[in-house]
């Protein structure tokens, strides 16, 4: 039997993991969508300089939520198997593989940004391309839908009885 303390204190560590996932992808989002609709290199590289932040928190989140959450299944009433925990290890397995690969033109655009902005030249096409690429759009999106999903289910549990 597992003392209740230890149970709380996976829940906890699992929560702030979660808290510091769904904030840092919150923080990435709005520093890149803010620096997309900036003209001047030095505003660009700050916003983007911000979403690396932000990707620091989802990194360290996603560990500890991770970790957190496989220790709660674990110790908990559920076990691998039950439908909403397999689906949510799942998507957090596709959240930081997509999110990581969405993530790479970002980080180039930031370099880039800060390379310009250092010789104090305006943004160029490749730095534009960079913060208009269709695919990394779509793969940074499709991560906070997933993300959005785990919630969901972490909330719901589905087919599970209500404690």
């Amino acid at each position: 039997m597992t003392p209740a303390w230890l149970y709380d204190l996976a829940l906890c560590l699992h929560l702030l993991g979660a808290f510091s996932l769904v904030s840092g992808t919150v923080v990435a989002a709005v520093g890149f969508e803010v620096a997309r609709r900036r003209s001047s290199c030095a505003e660009i590289a700050l916003l983007l300089g911000l979403a690396r932040i932000g990707a620091a928190l989802v990194a360290g989140g996603l560990l500890f939520a991770a970790g957190f959450g496989l220790w709660l299944v674990a110790l908990g009433h559920w076990g691998y198997g039950t439908p909403w925990v397999d689906a949510a290890i799942g998507l957090l397995a596709l959240v930081a593989v997509i999110g990581s690969v969405g993530g790479q033109r970002p980080k180039q655009a930031r370099k880039l940004a800060t390379a310009l902005a250092a010789q104090d030249l305006p943004p160029n096409a490749e730095l534009r391309a960079l913060l208009v690429d269709r695919w990394a759009l779509i793969l940074n999106y499709l991560a906070a839908t997933a993300l959005l999903a785990i919630i969901v289910l972490m909330v719901v549990k589905p087919g599970s009885p209500h404690q």
